[in-house]
């Protein structure tokens, strides 16, 4: 039987403990149940997020116009509400979704088919959406005396203690452990960031592995554009900017190579739940926000430090597992 947890897992999960306890012994209010599912709620956009961008990092590209298509779709769903309060939420959120997922496969076809790098494409994609919401708003806010009040407290409402938001990360979590580990197209996600060349002669199309991934990363960002603006009830041009940096800060740490082809799912909500332990910790224990940028950015080194040597390594044993390692 396989470990559940590879090296960089568990070296996170001790990290996590040593921060809270320590924390704790500081600020006893810290380690109650209440807190630690409010850190965890807190963090759950960052984790949907992570885990759509680490489907795009193992395919050897980056998005990094997530923070804006988060933005964006809030933004749409959100005046949409304001103009008509009545019209269901449900269908408010599957309009969001769907948005994003359009403009991820915008990414995927630009990067497989007139093969454009990643980053650019992205970056591109970033502007225009964020002028996107500054010509549909006018540069104008929605704010919460504008929105329904269903719309406000779906992500707020509690299932067995838990906040409705945690339950919708701690599911996409589930699927996409599912999704990595035993669908076929997951694994090919994998062989196409490990070995391009390979996965070529084994019948895997790579540049349709990379638009799966993209798609997959927009579809998630529309999803958290409803539960960002709807938690923190306003949506206007800058909501979330640079929040693509934590998302991918978030893969890094949780070991999430920059190489393609490696990494996990409980990797990468690891390391979105040990940023957002640091981002709860810090203020509780004084430090400054300028030390706080610091500190994080240091973090984010260290990961990338760690992450480079045994790389290959880990990308064979991934690919040997689903069966997909190209014979020799």
């Amino acid at each position: 039987m396989k470990k559940l947890f590879t090296s960089r897992e568990a070296l996170l999960c001790v990290l996590i403990l040593i921060m809270t306890l320590s924390v704790g012994a500081i600020a006893d209010d810290f380690l109650s149940i209440s807190n630690l599912l409010s850190i965890y709620n807190d963090t759950s956009i960052l984790i949907i997020l992570a885990l759509g961008q680490m489907l795009v990092i193992i395919t050897r590209c980056i998005d990094l116009s997530v923070a804006a298509n988060l933005a964006l779709t809030g933004m749409v769903i959100a005046m949409i509400n304001s103009s008509f309060p009545d019209f269901p939420v449900p269908l408010l959120v599957l309009f969001g979704a769907l948005l994003g997922l359009w403009m991820g496969m915008i990414n995927g076809l630009l990067v497989w088919k007139l093969g454009i790098p990643a980053i650019v494409v992205t970056l591109g994609t970033m502007s225009i959406y964020r002028g996107i919401i500054f010509l549909l708003s006018d540069g104008a806010w929605v704010n919460a005396h504008e929105m329904s009040k269903v719309f406000m407290q779906i992500p707020r409402s509690t299932f067995i203690g838990i906040a409705l938001l945690s339950w919708v990360s701690i599911i996409t979590v589930a699927v996409f452990y599912y999704f990595t580990r035993y669908a076929r197209t997951g694994r090919e996600i994998y062989a196409a960031g490990n070995s391009p060349t390979a996965a070529f002669y084994t019948g895997i199309d790579v540049g349709r592995s990379q638009f799966i991934a993209f798609s997959l990363s927009g579809l998630l960002a529309g999803l958290c554009g409803y539960l960002w603006v709807s938690r923190y009830a306003v949506a206007y041009v800058d909501v979330a900017a640079g929040f693509e940096l934590q998302v991918i800060s978030a893969c890094v740490i949780g070991g999430i190579s920059i190489m393609g082809g490696i990494g996990t799912v409980a990797g990468c909500v690891l390391g979105a739940i040990f940023l957002g332990v640091i981002n709860n910790a810090l203020p509780v224990i004084g430090v400054s926000p300028f030390w706080q940028m610091a500190i994080s950015g240091g973090v984010i080194v260290l990961a990338v430090i760690a992450s480079s040597k045994a790389e290959q390594k880990s990308g064979r044993i991934i690919l040997k597992s689903a069966g997909l390692a190209p014979s020799r």
